[in-house]
């Protein structure tokens, strides 16, 4: 049985930004898979539309740091 850590999502560049083959998106992608190696998981998910990521890790406390950074971000 696989667990599931959910999906984050973050409107990260402009909407015309909408294909998986975009340099930006190329890019960022690549520095998941980094993080997730440090981290000894997998990116699991990664997506895009219309500017706004989708990924998810294989990791519970990869996913909680994302998230956390993302928060911490918003609010400064």
């Amino acid at each position: 049985m696989s667990e599931s850590f959910g999906l984050i999502e973050v409107d990260l560049f402009s909407s015309d930004v909408n294909g998986l083959d975009h340099p930006e998106v190329i890019r960022f992608r690549q520095l998941l898979e980094d993080v997730a190696m440090e981290y000894h998981s997998r990116l699991l998910f990664f997506n895009i539309d219309q500017g706004t990521v989708s990924f998810s890790f294989d990791n519970e406390e990869l996913m909680t740091h994302v998230l956390k950074i993302l928060q911490n971000d918003s609010q400064g």
